[in-house]
């Protein structure tokens, strides 16, 4: 039961962060992109407030797939950089936090060009 309550809780916080978006994309003017780095920097306000990892305890995955965790993994990256190496370690801890997605989502993506063929959108 516990496990049944906590996939739940994963589902309905991913959902309702992925509706969110869906939401002003169709009720504002904003593009696709500019959401994204909405999204990617109140990951990184959420993260430095501390309550990221509130969010994160709760809603585990639901929280930390969608791009408010790319956001945060960046921002606790580059704070432990900085602590460590100062303030280049801003960049570089940063950088090392996230390089894992980073890489999997430009081989995947390159792997996706290489085996779909994109077309033109027909209006």
């Amino acid at each position: 039961m516990e496990i049944f309550l906590t996939y739940l809780k994963v589902f309905a916080v991913g959902g309702a962060i992925c509706m969110l978006g869906q939401i002003l994309i169709n009720r504002t003017e904003m593009t696709s992109a500019r959401i994204l780095v909405t999204f990617l920097l109140l990951g990184l306000v959420l993260e430095i407030t501390g309550a990221f990892k509130y969010m994160e305890e709760f809603a585990k995955a639901g929280v930390t797939i969608p791009i408010m965790g790319f956001g945060a993994s960046l921002a606790r990256g580059a704070l432990a950089g900085v602590q460590e190496e100062g303030l280049l370690g801003a960049i570089t801890g940063g950088m090392k936090a996230v390089s894992g997605g980073l890489t999997s989502a430009i081989f995947f993506g390159f792997m996706f060009a290489i085996i779909f063929k994109s077309k033109t959108k027909k209006i």
